[in-house]
Formats: C-alpha cells, structure tokens, sequence
C-alpha cells in the first residue's frame, strides 16, 4: 500500500470530553493544509539569511546584513544563516540544519517538487552550502563561527545595523574541532546528493569539501570548543564519535567508497540506543542511514546490523512499545527536555516518517518489545505530532508562525521585534533594543513566517512572553527536521 493511502486511512477525528481540562479537537487529515504549511516553513529560512539578500528574497522586512564578516582574517565569510533569535552565525548548528534540510530533500523529493517547493529547499540548501564553501578556505581549515555569543546575548539590535563584535573563529591542524570538521563534511555529502539530479557540478564540488573534512575529522581528532571556546556556553559538543559516523554514513550513501562503510563496521560503536536525535549527538541519524543500506540488500554485514537494531528500539520507545518509552505530554506531544522540545519531537517524527518509507518498500515491520509496529503505525505517529504542532493541541495554538488563526506573535527574536529598516532606518543601539522593542508587551513587527517555537511545557502549557526564550525562541535546528514531516503528510 502507498504511504500517501497509508497516512489518508489513518486520519481521524477525535474529540475529547469537555470535561477534561486538556480537551481539544484534533483535527483530521483532511482539515490540516501540510502543503501550506510547508510552504510557510520554507520561508523561515529566508527570514534568517546573513549576508547580502538575492532579487529574489520573498521576506521583505528582512535587508543585507554583516557584509564584513571575515574582514578580520582577510576573507569573504559573508551569507550564511543566524542560528536562533540572535545574530550570531554558529558553524556546527547551521551544518546539521543543513544536513537535514538534504535528508528531508532526499527522501521525499518528488512530494516537494509536486508542491511546487523542491527549488526553494534547494536554495535554502545552498545558502548554507555557499557559505560554507568560504568557510573552508584550506583542506584544514574550517571557520566555524562568526560573531561573539556573549556580546551579542548583552545587545538587542536588528542583524542590519548591530555594532556588536563580528570575529570570525577557525579550527586547523594545529587546533581541530573533529565534530564540527566532520557535521560539516556530513552537510557538504548529503547536499551534494541533494544536487546530484539538477547540477552535477555543484554536486561534485560539495562532495571534494565533504572529503577533505572528514579527512581533517578524522585524522586530527579533538572538541572544536577546546579551539572555539566562544562556543562552548551556546553550542558545546558531548563528543565527536557520533559526528565521524554520521559523515561516514553520508559520505557512503553519496560515493559508494568502501573505505566510509570499513569505517563504519570498524568503529566499535554504534552509539547504543539514543534518547534523541539533536545537533549534538547524531547517532540515531547515522543508525537509520545504516538500516536503510541493510533494508535495502546494499549490505549485509552482520556488524552492521548494531547499528539497525540500535535505531529501531529509539523507534520503538517514539512509538511507546519499547523499554524505555518516549514520554509524552498529556495532549499527546512526545516530550524529551524543557528546553526547545519541539526541536527533539520535529527529529523523531523525521525518523518514523524515512523509516515508514524504508519498511513500506521492503513490506517489512519492526519487532519492539511491545508488539511489531508497521508502516501505518509510524504514519500515525507522525501525523498525531505534525497535527499537535499545527493546532491540534490543548491550547489550540499553531507553533508554526503564519500558520492557522492562533500562533505565536511575540517570540524571542531580534529581527523579528524591531521595526523593520524597511519602515525605519533610525539605528536601534545596544541598549535602546531593549528598552524600545524587547520590553513591549505587543505583538512583534514583524512575522518570521514559518518559526517553529520550542514549544509547550510537558503539560501542554504554553506562555507567548518574548523573554521566555526557552520556549519562545525558533532556531534553524527546529525547522529542518518538518520540512521532510510535512512533506511526507502534503
């Protein structure tokens, strides 16, 4: 059976007593436009631009911004994405943003294309990709952030007219960063199959950056915040193990070279069974690329299926038939930490949709400890968390901005806040910023269409305060991961 049938026979409607205190309709397939609001997603990314904004940029309030970032080195570091609310271009969230953006492309791109969106995911691909590219100058050398996280957090100012420091921040031979070097080479070796089909050349540009990084990864081994301490209060890496085999596994799917697989079967860990999939810790992403490769007959190792048993027992806890179940709030949302859960929950609907597809084209299933779960069973779990996060939820709010009637209108973002210099070319100082715009108690100017917020409490409780950063705020990482959600439903 196609998924497309698979997701219309599990639409429902479901109402709840009234005399519930968590009562809410959920709302049927049929009544949730995923097409919509993927096309409001896709516009969050351009919200978000650094640098100087194409003839073509659709989100008007926004203009060129930091069009001297890497003045201090002597090199282009321009374009780009601010990773959050703030103004500062952080490497290692922006190169997992990127990735999944390619995953969600591969996946599902002829549902994109039927949409009419598939270009505007590639160009939000290549604003990174570009960007990239000028950050890797040398074989070994990767920039990794611009801008100073704590000078930045200390202002309240518009990316179009900030004052506050725009150093730029590598790591090299000398001081390497195997986590960054190696998400970023994981990001250049999914865009570069995400490319393959429209321009090859581009492609093979992407895939010679992705082998050079994962070379440097692998061959000079250290914490990219021990070389980047700017880093280490905003985006401090566990570990770097699960960044070499997520790039293996990418860099496998995208060349076919043994040595990445070898890699993979001779690295000793599979990670384990993971709680999440996140921009810090990537091995529930690698463990699903291998199962794809092992679903599909293009290998049989027997040291590989570690890695596929690893990923189906985190599926098995999303879908509450495992032995350490996902919890989740009393409106339905899975719930992994009180700081921008929706980010965790956008990632493992993103798995149970791939994985779906993988079971559906094998007619295989998965056996959890709680009972064997099948495609129609993931379909479901994706749909109930797309739906949650669209307005089907206790406080029948949309957490994707511009989508429905209610949503969030004053969410902790800089740009987003202040009156646009479209309307008012008055610099907004440091401090100004917040005695004038953050300190209002009105809706923001201006609509970051397509934000994904970090979302409710774990009891569905939800407060729409532009200071309540940690659930207020959207962040790149949050709206990768729905673009393939909601590609998979539209």
């Amino acid at each position: 059976m196609k998924m497309n049938r698979i997701v219309c026979v599990l639409a429902i409607l479901h109402v709840i007593s009234s005399h519930d205190p968590h009562a809410f309709v959920q709302t049927s397939l049929a009544a949730s436009d995923y097409a919509s609001a993927l096309t409001k997603l896709l516009l969050y990314f351009e919200g978000q631009r650094s640098g100087k904004l194409p003839p073509n940029q659709r989100v008007k309030w926004r203009g060129d911004s930091a069009l001297k970032d890497g003045s201090d080195v002597g090199i282009d570091l321009s374009g780009g994405y601010y990773d959050a609310g703030d103004n500062v271009k952080f490497g290692f969230p922006m190169a997992f943003t990127i990735t999944m953006l390619s995953w969600s492309t591969l996946e599902f791109r002829a549902k994109l294309k039927a949409k009419g969106e598939l270009g505007n995911t590639l160009n939000a691909i290549r604003w990174g990709t570009d960007y990239f590219i000028k950050a890797h100058s040398e074989p070994h050398v990767l920039y990794g952030q611009v801008g100073d996280g704590d000078s930045d957090h200390a202002c309240w100012m518009r990316p179009e007219d900030m004052t506050t420091p725009r150093g730029s921040y590598r790591i090299d031979d000398q001081n390497p960063g195997s986590d960054l070097a190696a998400e970023t080479a994981a990001a250049f070796a999914a865009a570069s199959i995400a490319f393959g089909p429209s321009d090859q050349a581009y492609s093979a540009k992407l895939l010679v950056h992705a082998k050079q990084l994962f070379d440097f990864a692998s061959n000079h081994q250290g914490l990219y915040q021990s070389s980047i301490p700017s880093a280490g209060g905003f985006y401090a890496s566990s570990g770097f193990q699960d960044e070499l085999v997520w790039a293996a596994a990418w860099l496998y799917h995208a060349t076919d070279d043994k040595s990445y697989l070898d890699f993979l079967q001779n690295s000793g860990n599979s990670g384990g069974v993971k709680t999440q999939l996140s921009w810090d810790d990537k091995y529930v992403g690698a463990q699903v690329l291998v199962a794809k490769l092992l679903l599909g007959g293009k290998v049989a190792s027997g040291v590989l299926y570690s890695y596929k048993n690893d990923a189906e027992q985190f599926i098995c806890n999303c879908i509450q038939k495992g032995n350490n179940n996902v919890r989740k709030t009393p409106g339905g949302l899975l719930w992994f930490q009180e700081w921008n859960n929706l980010q965790y929950t956008g990632t493992a609907a993103f798995i149970a949709a791939v994985y779906a597809q993988y079971l559906t084209s094998k007619h295989a299933s998965i056996q959890c400890p709680g009972g064997i779960v099948q495609p129609p069973d993931l379909a479901a779990l994706v749909q109930s968390q797309a739906d949650y996060i669209l307005g089907a939820n206790p406080k029948n709010v949309s957490y994707l901005v511009g989508y429905g009637t209610s949503f969030p209108q004053k969410i902790h973002h800089r740009g987003s806040s202040i009156v646009s210099t479209r309307n008012d070319q008055s610099p907004v100082s440091c401090k100004d910023g917040f005695q004038q715009w953050y300190n209002r108690d009105a809706p923001n100017p201006n609509l970051l269409v397509g934000a994904i917020v970090g979302g409710p409490d774990n009891q569905d409780g939800y407060n729409d305060d532009r200071s309540n950063y940690q659930s207020n705020e959207a962040a790149t990482v949050n709206i990768s991961p729905f673009v393939g959600v909601l590609a998979s439903l539209a």
